[in-house]
């Protein structure tokens, strides 16, 4: 699960009321039944407190209401898509135990530097049932894992991708750390879409760009019109980085300033209108630590006790002005840094084990530190210097991978959903308007 780390407020809640409902659902309560999706059953009741939900969402963020029937149309098609993704993940063996649900919450509440109680009187000052959000993160977690094995494991990103995609943004001026807050209208095709569908998608994208040049705010015509799956958001897609973001986006997003919108835009799934809600470039300097070190270990022969004390007299020994590398060379028991004088090379922050990267942050450029203790053994330190670097090249090509392979998966997710939701028996019973 991805959070952002802010205080507890109603931000905390926001992205979460978008999948929970407020009030507990009794069996007794559940008076009609207003969709069947396969084998299970979304109810009345369930219906109205995910709109009210979804209403109060909309209030916390000053945004203004769409229409009831438009509301109640995207809430249904929503809770119909989670409800299919639930059945397939139970169906895929996945569940979520209570030790690892009450972990999840725990990490929730960390990353907003809060406790658990302290984030449950939250939720319920909200008036948001605890036991209902437990439940909702539960089925969250599922539906997360579900994608993970059957999209985004699957996704392959080859080493010419990332090298077309970094040279890309070499000519194009782009680096690495271009970033863009979209927002998106889409405006679906059938799988296998006849002219007349095409035709039909299009009318409709114009007509929403038609609503947008009226003055109608861009969140509120993808609410009204969007079949994307931010829709409810009003479209925003939130911050990406140019390589998450598809290309026919990309290009759109390179050509437009800040608050203008695109033309209706074709691809497999439909049509799409973009908003460039911001855009930033953006450099991440990384601090890199060039050290050395000397590793004692204990083992069947040597004890823990004696490593320490060897390593103690090695340390003497620097201190009267001994050559580290040659003694590194002699007695270190790193085989990978002994034969160059224990030379670790330039390391960024979180390359070693904690304890090491503690020591090693605290010594100044040139200090050698007193012998301490990892999971390796023990060890002594000598920083040699410090840089600040933007970025290595390995670092640059692992982001960019990440990135390429999130975007490519976001596109399968898209029309893997939008397959599952066609194959699947859906039987309205409560009306709604098309």
């Amino acid at each position: 699960m991805q959070f952002h780390p802010m205080k507890i407020s109603h931000y905390l809640i926001l992205p979460l009321l978008m999948s929970f409902a407020s009030n507990a659902i009794a069996a007794e309560e559940i008076d009609s039944i207003a969709v069947v999706v396969n084998d299970n059953i979304i109810s009345t009741l369930e219906v109205n407190n995910r709109i009210d939900d979804f209403r109060r969402q909309l209030q916390l963020q000053r945004q203004s209401l769409p229409p009831e029937k438009i509301l109640r149309k995207q809430v249904i098609e929503r809770m119909i898509v989670d409800s299919i993704q639930l059945q397939l993940a139970k169906a895929q063996g996945i569940h979520v135990d209570d030790l690892s649900l009450n972990q999840a919450l725990e990490n929730i509440a960390q990353k907003n530097k809060s406790s658990l109680d302290e984030m449950r009187r939250t939720l319920e000052s909200k008036g948001i049932n605890y036991k209902n959000f437990r439940e909702q993160t539960r089925k969250d977690i599922m539906i997360r894992q579900l994608q993970q094995r059957m999209i985004y494991s699957r996704v392959k990103v080859s080493q010419q991708e990332i090298d077309i995609f970094l040279d890309q943004q070499k000519q194009s001026g782009q680096t690495a750390n271009d970033k863009y807050r979209l927002a998106h209208i889409l405006i679906e095709t059938p799988e296998a879409a006849s002219p007349e569908d095409i035709s039909a998608a299009l009318k409709k994208a114009k007509d929403a760009l038609q609503e947008i040049d009226k003055g109608n705010k861009f969140s509120d015509v993808a609410m009204s019109f969007s079949n994307g799956r931010n829709a409810l958001k009003g479209g925003d897609l939130g911050w990406r980085s140019a390589a998450q973001l598809p290309p026919l986006f990309l290009s759109a997003a390179r050509s437009l300033d800040k608050g203008n919108i695109s033309e209706p835009l074709r691809s497999a799934s439909g049509f799409h209108i973009i908003k460039v809600i911001d855009k930033q470039t953006k450099q991440h300097l990384v601090t890199q630590t060039h050290a050395r070190h000397i590793l004692i270990k204990a083992d069947q022969i040597t004890s823990n006790e004696q490593a320490r004390i060897k390593l103690t007299q090695i340390k003497k020994q620097l201190d009267n002005g001994a050559d580290f590398a040659k003694l590194a060379e002699k007695y270190s028991q790193d085989p990978g840094s002994k034969n160059n004088g224990g030379d670790l090379g330039w390391a960024a922050e979180g390359t070693f084990v904690p304890r090491f990267t503690q020591v090693m942050k605290s010594l100044k450029t040139s200090q050698i530190s007193e012998p301490f203790k990892s999971q390796f053994g023990w060890h002594v330190i000598q920083v040699l210097g410090r840089r600040q670097q933007d970025e290595t090249d390995q670092l640059i090509r692992q982001k960019a991978q990440r990135a390429i392979q999130n975007r490519k998966a976001d596109e399968e997710l898209q029309l893997w959903l939008r397959r599952a939701r066609d194959e699947a028996y859906v039987d309205y019973r409560l009306k709604t308007d098309s």
